[in-house]
């Protein structure tokens, strides 16, 4: 297997594939139960939220590498698998970056710290398809 890096993510696949985050006994106190509905409830709205986003496909024969921020000078954090789909959270302008979908600055933010360039996502659009990321 051959390792390629390319702006923000990995090469097509040709055939072979290319690589380019105080009770006893076990019992739950009250406060630790308030503790984890709390937490439930938080997450509550998070989850709703993302529930109603939109899934894009990566491009197809390519795996994505994602990064710590909007360019490819910031850490590589992990690398989607061909075929993956995200859902962005929100979007940002960084380094721009030549893809299969062209040529762009927009990054798309698909979880906390985790940028993947948006020349490798299929949104339809040239432009912004999220909010704005606020900083």
């Amino acid at each position: 297997m051959t390792t390629q890096e390319f702006a923000g993510s990995a090469g097509p696949d040709a055939g072979a594939a290319t690589d380019v985050d105080g009770a006893a006994n076990g019992a739950v106190t009250d406060a630790a139960a308030e503790t984890a509905t709390e937490a439930a409830a938080g997450a509550a709205p998070l989850a709703a939220a993302l529930a109603g986003r939109t899934t894009y496909p990566l491009a197809p024969g390519y795996r994505v590498n994602v990064r710590q921020g909007a360019g490819t000078n910031t850490a590589l954090v992990r690398q989607l698998p061909a075929g993956a789909q995200v859902q962005i959270r929100c979007q940002t302008r960084g380094q721009w970056v030549a893809g299969p979908y062209g040529s762009s600055n927009i990054w798309d933010n698909i979880a906390p710290g985790e940028y993947i360039s948006d020349t490798y996502v299929h949104t339809g659009s040239d432009g912004m398809v999220a909010p704005s990321c606020m900083s």
